[in-house]
């Protein structure tokens, strides 16, 4: 049983249940973190110390309604966080190491698939190049195929303004793909 809690205000707050809100929007949020990160094995890490910072959170939210547009924040704000690190990493590892690095061996496979991988590396390393706005605004049209009317509910923003978003991702990601493909002619 639940039991209201006061709020600040004085109204009752009835508590959220955060394992059922986090597994609801788990799969967009780990889009959200993968396209912000752009590291598939950060998700996992970045995904804990989100849910985490929702189960242990200080002021309680008053309406579940706004818990989406928290929780996508809440894993922004982190994504943030990890890359920094991850970016003081290298750095540290790079002064270590003396600049050596170690090239690894090309996958061989059958031809469909590594022209496959190849226009998957050309999209991957465009995609990079986009801020993590864009990238992560492309993701959710594109590859979790969210509708307007959904992204606009989550970011906090108008669908108008998802569109102009999505529309000025979509050319910049065209620019950034003529230019690696422009850059691997020339190679």
């Amino acid at each position: 049983m639940m039991l209201n809690q006061p709020a600040s205000n004085g109204a009752a707050v009835c508590p959220i249940d955060w394992a059922g809100c986090l597994s609801q929007h788990e799969g967009w949020l780990r889009s959200v973190i993968r396209a912000r990160t752009g590291e598939p094995q950060a998700v996992d890490e970045v995904w804990q110390e989100v849910s985490l910072a929702a189960i242990e959170q200080r002021a309680p939210l008053a309406e579940v309604s706004k818990a989406p547009a928290w929780l996508y924040r809440l894993a922004v704000i982190r994504s943030i966080r990890y890359r920094r690190e991850r970016a003081r990493h290298k750095q540290r590892l790079s002064r270590l190491a003396g600049g050596t690095n170690g090239c690894p061996q090309p996958a061989e496979g059958p031809f469909e698939w590594l022209v496959r991988e190849e226009r998957r590396q050309i999209v991957r390393q465009a995609l990079s190049q986009l801020s993590g706005k864009e990238s992560e605004i492309l993701v959710l049209k594109y590859h979790l195929r969210w509708s307007y009317a959904r992204i606009a509910s989550v970011l906090g923003i108008s669908e108008s303004a998802v569109d102009a978003r999505v529309f000025r991702a979509r050319e910049r990601l065209r620019q950034k793909l003529a230019n690696v493909l422009e850059e691997e002619t020339e190679s």
